[in-house]
């Protein structure tokens, strides 16, 4: 169990648990259209052992019992994410009715339940039809966005508690247009450089269409880390700079300063969409929460590869089954630069949480959300406005390029059977929260 009281938290303060469409849905044959991770999945190589979602956790079916986990869990809320081809199967044009009546099911359980929806627009399954045209790479993916939000507001809009446009926009454009690891799995800079800026200006339609509707509480969530130098020589010092403008101000400073950092403007020069600069406006409109997904730290030193900026060395801190250092003092020290530099709007912590070998007794995720769980504490006694915190996640599910590999989950899933058996780390939430809200 944990050490503390949800009292030391504020009155305020939501506790919940989070998960993603793609990576616990399955139901894929309700006229639901196929999504680039379909394809990439389907690519061999792309995924450990071939994995895909076609049935992941079956959440499509059971998530009546999945809200009753999180009810039962006594949390106060739900972060889940719209299937973008669930809705809309080629992405623009014909909706797909089924697909709108599962959420209308979804969003009423949790409301009969007592839990708050959080919703997520775009959690990285893009309609492949959109990908055909260019997807992040090509500029009307913003209107395409749009109306695709205003679909949302007008369908559900009414009944969540807070809405986020896109999830981690780092892992949309960089992880996936660079560094290839995602789908659609690019190794291009011009590509790269396009998704980073699109991606945002697609964020900055999307809040505009959704405040049209009447839709409120609108923010996006931004996957953080804390980056480090290897060392306190100059040259490490210059790589983290360049790191964490990549990893961390390109969007902190897109979505509330209306500006990136000219360290990577220059670099990206050659490649950015033209007259970017003019798109700024929408990029930075006013949000009314921020959400930070926070696992771990990178250590960075100049790169002894041509044509790769910095590279990033291993520490010595302990870590999980992904291969992530455990590092909450990170977390702490995120929040409060983020609420000294760059918002006073409320701050959500919309993911956190670790993978760890199969089993129900997982004293190592116990404590991993004790500490971190504590560093949020910190910061707020530091005068971050922390308002809640959302476990990753409630089930052991679909882990992208890991596929079924990893489990993240408070709960664990029996892929087989689809049986769910709480670990001790959802006790421990459940010790914590009392069943209470």
């Amino acid at each position: 169990m944990f050490s503390f009281d949800r009292r030391d938290f504020g009155s305020d303060f939501t506790f919940g648990v989070a998960t993603a469409a793609y990576q616990i849905e399955g139901g894929q044959r309700d006229g639901r259209g196929t999504s680039i991770w379909d394809t990439f999945s389907a690519t061999p190589g792309n995924v450990h052992n071939g994995d895909t979602g076609l049935n992941a956790c079956n959440h499509y079916e059971l998530w009546p019992q999945d809200l009753d986990l999180i009810r039962d869990g006594g949390f106060d809320a739900y972060r889940f994410s719209f299937s973008w081809p669930r809705l809309i199967p080629e992405g623009t044009g014909a909706t797909n009715q089924a697909g709108i009546d599962f959420y209308d099911r979804l969003i009423d359980g949790m409301l009969e339940r007592g839990i708050r929806p959080f919703a997520t627009l775009y959690h990285w399954d893009l309609p492949s039809a959109l990908q055909d045209r260019g997807g992040w790479m090509n500029r009307d993916i913003a209107n395409w966005f749009a109306d695709y939000a205003t679909l949302v507001a007008n369908k559900f809009g009414d009944r969540l508690e807070a809405t986020a446009t896109i999830n981690e926009p780092w892992c949309v454009a960089f992880l996936s247009h660079f560094l290839g690891v995602h789908a659609p799995g690019y190794r291009d800079l011009r590509a790269a450089a396009r998704a980073m800026h699109h991606v945002l200006f697609a964020h900055g339609t999307a809040i505009d269409a959704l405040r049209a509707a009447g839709t409120k509480n609108l923010g996006i969530v931004l996957n953080l880390e804390k980056s480090e130098p290897a060392s306190d020589s100059e040259a490490d010092l210059a790589a983290c700079d360049f790191g964490d403008a990549l990893f961390n101000r390109w969007y902190l400073g897109g979505v509330f300063k209306g500006e990136y950092p000219e360290i990577l403007t220059r670099w990206l020069e050659p490649y950015l969409p033209a007259n970017y600069h003019a798109d700024m406006e929408v990029v930075s409109r006013p949000l009314d929460w921020l959400g930070i997904n926070y696992y771990t730290r990178s250590l960075y030193k100049a790169s002894t590869q041509p044509g790769r900026p910095v590279e990033q060395v291993k520490g010595d801190l302990e870590r999980t089954d992904i291969g992530w250092e455990i590092y909450p003092k990170g977390l702490s020290d995120l929040l409060v630069r983020v609420s000294t530099d760059y918002t006073k709007k409320p701050i959500f912590i919309t993911e956190n949480g670790m993978a760890e070998v199969e089993g129900d007794d997982d004293p190592r995720r116990v404590a991993y959300y004790e500490d971190h769980l504590k560093a949020v504490l910190a910061a707020k006694a530091q005068g971050a406005d922390v308002r809640g915190y959302f476990a990753w996640s409630l089930l052991d599910n679909y882990e992208w390029a890991e596929g079924y590999n990893k489990r993240f989950g408070l709960v664990h899933v029996d892929y087989q059977t689809q049986k769910r058996t709480p670990k001790a780390s959802y006790r421990s939430f459940q010790g914590l929260l009392h069943n209470t809200r």
